[in-house]
């Protein structure tokens, strides 16, 4: 086999400028397809940190029906206090939870004592809210951001608000909400900060205290809106929705407050966060929803996984295509050679094993090259920092990285292709009658 691999090198020598050619278009491709998939995988990973490390959290916990009438923010969907417990115990027997919060949301008026304005409001529960969506506190761009980032009696003040109306840290604000029953009631607050607006659904809400809020609202029990769940593998996504939905199937809450929770329907992966399907767990009380289902950027995240498939694709046109024309010129170019070696006794098997030699050292030389260039543009721009500036959120940084599955696989790919395309010149070759290819002109 050395030997065979000896004189198909030799032989990509004789025709240089050709196998310079095919060599470079490989490794072109090689470098463009490694380059994409580093720089498109690090912005899918960064867009989806947006929504889950800054407002949904990895998954959602809903009263079946709220996220459908998620814009009215409906008080009379809340979960009640056994279906939350029931809920954290569920959360406390898997390890792959990192942190939960539990938040309740209001549509309320915001009043700076001269003008009015609505706004949509999280009840949270600062310790939580902070573990569970870590990005929380830098959103923070003026106010106090040392310990807990709110305190009874404070609200964050979405940025939009805060310019529109006015607002600045310390000034007191008025805020006015509808009970369930219908009656209105209202609450003074300091503004603590101005919170940065991220883009998608929640980016532009503010932030008072959980009991703040349950007071505004004059709750007699401690509803809970939502239950936001960060994992501390994001990849565990799919497997962590399918545990959580089957612990809570055939929950009976009171007040239909605790329910079956369905398989997911996931149709893809988002990197560090997977790519939810249509749709939640279903049931009697309870759904259960990945962050792509809260978030209409999730198309993006598909988006990007298919244009990749589609540069794939491509990459294995192009080697295809340039190594069989190559291998077809050869056999073309050297009928008479091949008419010669096998007339003196070369076996057929070894005719063919020399030309799928050379295809594969044009394969594995141009992938080698490629990949090593490809790694090296990666450092560089890990290097120079590309920022960005993606919906609402300016100067992101971009860090392309490429994990070594996909190394491997795109080269992998590249050299099996090169094989292939190498496989019907080469059995032409070795089929050939040695009388007819000596004549051959």
């Amino acid at each position: 086999m050395l030997n065979v691999l000896k004189i198909a090198l030799r032989n990509l020598a004789r025709f240089g400028r050709r196998t310079l050619l095919t060599s470079t278009l490989i490794t072109l491709g090689i470098v463009s397809v490694l380059l994409f998939v580093a720089v498109a995988g690090s912005f899918k990973a960064m867009m989806i940190s947006q929504f889950t490390d800054a407002v949904l959290g990895h998954l959602e916990i809903h009263r079946k029906g709220y996220v459908a009438s998620i814009d009215t923010l409906p008080l009379n969907l809340n979960m009640k206090p056994a279906a939350v417990e029931r809920v954290e115990q569920a959360l406390k027997k898997l390890d792959a939870v990192e942190a939960y919060s539990t938040r309740v949301k209001i549509g309320a008026m915001f009043s700076n004592f001269t003008e009015t304005s609505s706004i949509r409001v999280n009840g949270i529960d600062p310790q939580a809210e902070v573990a569970t969506t870590p990005m929380l506190p830098g959103r923070i761009v003026d106010g106090d951001k040392q310990g807990l980032v709110l305190k009874r009696g404070e609200i964050l003040v979405p940025q939009l608000l805060a310019r529109g109306m006015k607002v600045k840290v310390g000034d007191t604000i008025v805020l006015v909400a509808t009970n369930r029953d219908g009656s209105v009631n209202g609450k003074t607050f300091t503004v603590r900060g101005i919170v940065e607006s991220v883009t998608g659904p929640s980016g532009r809400d503010g932030f008072i205290q959980i009991d703040d809020a349950r007071e505004l609202l004059r709750m007699k029990e401690a509803e809970v809106s939502e239950i936001a769940i960060r994992l501390k593998n994001p990849a565990q996504l799919n497997q962590v929705y399918a545990q959580l939905s089957k612990e809570l199937s055939g929950t009976a809450g009171k007040g239909g407050n605790a329910g079956t929770a369905a398989t997911a329907n996931q149709s893809g992966n988002a990197g560090p966060a997977g790519t939810a399907g249509k749709g939640g767990g279903n049931g009697g009380g309870l759904e259960v929803h990945t962050w792509a289902q809260l978030s209409p950027f999730a198309s993006i995240a598909r988006m990007i996984d298919l244009l990749t498939l589609f540069i794939k694709i491509m990459l294995v046109s192009i080697v295809l295509v340039s190594v069989m024309n190559v291998m077809i010129m050869a056999v073309y170019e050297r009928i008479r050679e091949i008419g010669t070696i096998s007339a003196i006794g070369t076996p057929p098997r070894k005719i063919l094993s020399l030309f799928l030699a050379e295809g594969l050292l044009l394969g594995v030389g141009g992938t080698a090259l490629g990949t090593a260039i490809a790694l090296a543009a990666i450092y560089a721009l890990n290097i120079w920092k590309i920022t960005f500036n993606f919906g609402q959120s300016k100067g992101l940084i971009l860090s392309p990285a490429i994990g070594a599955a996909d190394v491997l696989i795109v080269a992998a790919m590249v050299v099996i292709v090169a094989l292939l395309a190498s496989l019907q010149p080469a059995w032409k070759a070795s089929r050939m009658d040695p009388v007819t290819a000596l004549g051959h002109v």
